[in-house]
């Protein structure tokens, strides 16, 4: 996978520069590295049901990157959540990484999965 999710026109602060990864803090966030700010970016649109949010999340999961460990658990509510939300490309990345997960792991992404929309449903209630 690439890293071509990342949409830096949307996180405010973040503009070209020459640091590692070509992007820099414009303005001083407090104790957040850009990576992390892109992160909580996703997070805050994923609260707002945005599906792009649900799979780039997923990707930073599966793969370590942009401020999140890898955690193949936390991947797959990502994945899982996009996928039925209709991402396209979600349900295979969710399927690839539930090759490399215990069932009890699978089990658990799932119940994540429904905690997070079962805490959604309550916010717009």
């Amino acid at each position: 996978m690439d890293n071509s999710w990342i949409h830096f026109d949307d996180v405010p602060g973040i503009v070209p520069g020459n640091v590692p990864g070509g992007f820099a803090i414009a303005q001083p966030v407090q104790d957040l590295g850009a990576a992390d700010l892109l992160v909580a970016h996703c997070l805050a649109a994923a609260a707002q049901g945005d599906i792009n949010a649900y799979f780039d999340l997923g990707v930073a999961f599966s793969t370590g990157s942009h401020g999140a460990n890898c955690d193949l658990i936390e991947a797959h509510k990502w994945f899982n959540l996009a996928a039925v939300a209709g991402h396209e490309d979600a349900q295979a990345c969710r399927a690839e990484i539930a090759e490399e997960m215990t069932a009890r792991e699978v089990a658990e992404a799932q119940r994540r999965a429904r905690e997070w929309l079962g805490a959604a449903g309550r916010r717009a209630a």
